[in-house]
């Protein structure tokens, strides 16, 4: 059940991301992506229901449960901040993304199909893995958010004033707003992830994969420290938004 919602949903961010191109191409602004990507992330909600039913707790017991949140986590991101800032567009560049997390789930192998279920559950524990994936929704977005603003800038530096792109790319302040917005707020969802790891009782939770995610978290501090009482330039920014995240997908490597 869960691979079949899992399948739905990444031919629905496909579809939303065919749409975000035709509507570009066209020159005209569409909701389609927008209905596509909710009605993805009613699927993704099934899986991780299903998934959640099957483990007992949280599903993030292997990879594939782990790509399945991240991908939602974006989507959710995508949908509360997209309309509010005016960044429909935004699923354009996002889809793509959420359907290669996605499809990686779904290579055999990477997801347990007989998952065990825990009889006992840490809340802390929990805590700790929900909110640091969810935090990586967040990163993950304002990173999209960034490449936009780095495809703008060029355009703009080229000229390119005419192209339907161009046309239907959102004001070069808002994109920086969106990437400084979800970068913070990524980074305060971590805090609490982080916290939460420090509340286990378990003697495992000062691990490898603790200490990954304070660099991440110290990292992205740095990054927002900078801009907010030094200053970055634009392009800086959304360079550093992207490296950071790209070097904390090794997190995962870890959990």
């Amino acid at each position: 059940m869960a691979q079949w919602l899992l399948v739905a949903a990444t031919a629905l961010v496909v579809l939303g991301g065919a749409l975000g191109l035709q509507a570009v191409r066209a020159g005209t602004r569409k909701r389609g992506t927008i209905v596509c990507m909710l009605l993805a992330f009613v699927c993704q909600l099934g899986v991780l229901g299903v998934r959640g039913e099957l483990r007992g707790k949280c599903p993030l017991g292997d990879y594939g449960e782990i790509l399945a949140f991240l991908a939602w986590s974006l989507v959710l991101f995508y949908l509360v901040v997209g309309p509010a800032y005016r960044i429909s567009l935004l699923g354009l560049f996002t889809a793509p993304v959420v359907a290669v997390f996605q499809l990686v789930a779904l290579v055999p192998g990477v997801m347990d199909r007989d998952p065990v279920a825990v009889e006992e559950v840490d809340p802390w524990g929990e805590a700790h893995a929900a909110f640091s994936v969810l935090s990586y929704g967040a990163f993950a977005l304002g990173a999209v958010a960034a490449l936009m603003f780095l495809v703008l800038n060029k355009k703009l530096k080229k000229h390119q004033l005419g192209s339907s792109l161009f046309r239907n790319l959102p004001p070069v302040r808002s994109l920086l707003d969106s990437v400084v917005r979800l970068t913070t707020l990524g980074a305060g969802i971590l805090t609490v992830g982080i916290v939460s790891a420090f509340m286990m009782e378990r003697e495992d939770s000062f691990g490898t994969h603790l200490v990954a995610a304070v660099a991440t978290w110290l990292a992205y501090l740095v990054v927002i420290g900078l801009h907010f009482w030094r200053g970055m330039t634009p392009r800086r920014l959304s360079g550093s938004v992207i490296v950071v995240f790209v070097l904390s997908l090794l997190v995962f490597a870890f959990v």
